[in-house]
């Protein structure tokens, strides 16, 4: 290894590698695990209730002193039009009818964002990091002011120019090869399609924060060429995904074990916002409907009934199996001894000197 980077140094990091928030997915277990190994554990909290954000920071802080981060989806409460639930209801009507589940609207679209924030300023993560969205300048001060280090998702360099500019402390650049959720909030989504290994080094030459390369890196391979690229970190989800420490239900585990890159697609069906998983039923009935849904979070609230009796009945088709273009080589293994796999890999490729 080279000298570590500046947002190495700053986090008392051993490693360059950062697991990602998988909201829904993630544990504090897996957090714990990821960041007692030397690396950043995360939490992903865009769904996690304030007091669940509560519980989970506390489990990662009984089981490690290290750092870790917390992420939060950046958006607003909807209230949508009843004419438009009813609309998508109707579409999915099948779907609540395989798992026998009422067809009507849910108690509530999302946790409340500005809540949120304010438990995630109570527990001060070492690392607020932060999607779907972005901050206002006063918001990342506030963070700033009780020690926590703000860092930004972009898919495109006008989004990591947008998060440096509002005083971000680094900005994740994420390629469209990366499973689960795209984080675009500014660049049309046609813009937005944009691959990490083009990414990254139009970001480092742009900004004058730390970029944390995304998308694709599943081994020491990965993280040594997203350091090439400029990436003072790479943060990486599918790769800890089929970890035992993971929330994923069985059937995920076994569609992770038997994927390859060309059997994820994109899609926006199970969530309203376009995210990258394993191509099962639901999205061959559902994608050509794709424009015809409502935005993220209504369709995502929509489907949560269907994910979770899908998961229930070990229903692989009726689940959102979020997974990035490298899942073939995933490792389900430990996070611990996955880090230490990393680790061991990148030590064996040489890098050049970090900037």
């Amino acid at each position: 290894m080279t000298q570590p980077s500046a947002l190495l140094q700053r986090l008392g990091l051993q490693h360059p590698i950062i697991q990602a928030p998988m909201t829904g997915s993630d544990t504090p277990q897996l957090a714990a695990a990821v960041s007692q190994a030397g690396g950043l554990g995360s939490l992903g909290c865009g769904a996690r209730s304030p007091d669940a954000m509560r519980e989970a920071a506390a489990a990662v802080r009984a089981a490690t002193d290290k750092p870790f981060a917390m992420n939060l989806f950046v958006l607003q409460t909807p209230a949508p039009d009843a004419l438009v639930v009813e609309a998508a209801l109707a579409q999915l009507a099948p779907l609540y009818a395989r798992f026998d589940l009422p067809l009507e609207p849910p108690k509530k679209w999302c946790e409340d964002f500005e809540v949120q924030f304010e438990t995630l300023l109570e527990l001060r993560p070492a690392v607020a990091s932060f999607t779907f969205g972005i901050l206002s300048g006063e918001q990342i001060e506030r963070l700033h002011r009780v020690g926590c280090m703000v860092q930004g998702t972009a898919t495109t360099v006008q989004e990591a120019l947008a998060w440096q500019n509002a005083g971000a402390d680094a900005v994740v650049a994420s390629g469209i090869e990366g499973g689960g959720h795209r984080g675009t909030f500014l660049s049309p989504w046609e813009e937005s399609q944009i691959g990490t290994l083009a990414l990254v080094p139009a970001c480092v030459d742009a900004l004058s924060i730390p970029v944390i390369a995304a998308g694709g890196i599943m081994d020491g391979r990965g993280i040594a060429g997203a350091l090439a690229l400029g990436a003072q970190a790479a943060q990486m989800g599918t790769a800890f995904l089929a970890c035992p420490e993971s929330s994923i239900a069985p059937a995920w585990r076994a569609a992770l074990a038997s994927a390859q890159g060309s059997d994820t697609r994109l899609t926006r069906v199970f969530s309203g916002r376009w995210a990258r998983g394993i191509v099962n039923a639901t999205m061959h009935a559902l994608d050509p409907l794709a424009t015809q849904l409502p935005p993220y979070p209504i369709q995502n609230a929509l489907m949560g009934p269907v994910r979770r009796a899908a998961a229930k009945a070990g229903d692989a088709d009726g689940m959102a199996l979020w997974a990035g273009q490298g899942v073939g080589a995933v490792r389900a293994l430990p996070a611990a001894e996955l880090m230490h796999q990393l680790v061991a890999e990148l030590a064996r490729i040489s890098l050049p000197p970090v900037r």
